[in-house]
């Protein structure tokens, strides 16, 4: 279950992060699968959304699932690349009064299910992914509200 976490900027503790990664692969019977974790700052996640979503702006967590695409199927066990910005979850995490441990997690976990298919762009697809969040993060321990509650309140 081999998981690569990287800082590209950003000097937060990634051990938390490696951890959690780990333990959401083997949650998902995905012990095979391979992981990359990014975590940078504001100014690297704005040219990744700004190139690969349009969006000139910065965001939390950008998700590059490698199971899509031309090349899909290649490496099935590459899962794919997760990037999460630490400026943004420590901005977050401060607005909701909340360790900046806690809002990594709750990216991690985010990113995580867009990897595995889900999606929150219709009413149908939020209520499921958002009971997934949840399931996840009372996996990891964290029996917390994910992004999809917080965004339908």
């Amino acid at each position: 279950m081999p998981v690569s976490v990287r800082r590209e900027g950003a000097t937060l503790d990634t051990r938390g992060v490696r951890r959690d990664a780990q333990r959401l692969l083997a949650h998902a019977e995905l012990r095979d699968a391979e992981l990359s974790v990014v975590i940078c700052n504001d100014s690297f996640i704005h040219r990744l959304n700004r190139d690969w979503r349009g969006v000139d702006s910065p965001t939390d967590v950008l998700a590059f699932a490698q199971g899509e695409g031309e090349d899909a199927g290649l490496h099935p066990e590459v899962l794919g690349d997760l990037v999460i910005s630490a400026d943004t979850a420590t901005r977050q995490a401060a607005e909701l009064a909340h360790p900046v441990a806690r809002e990594l997690r709750v990216l991690l976990v985010h990113g995580f299910l867009h990897l595995l298919g889900y999606d929150h762009s219709e009413a149908e697809e939020a209520t499921e992914m958002r009971a997934a969040e949840e399931r996840l993060l009372a996996a990891l321990e964290d029996g917390g509200t994910g992004l999809v509650g917080r965004a339908l309140g």
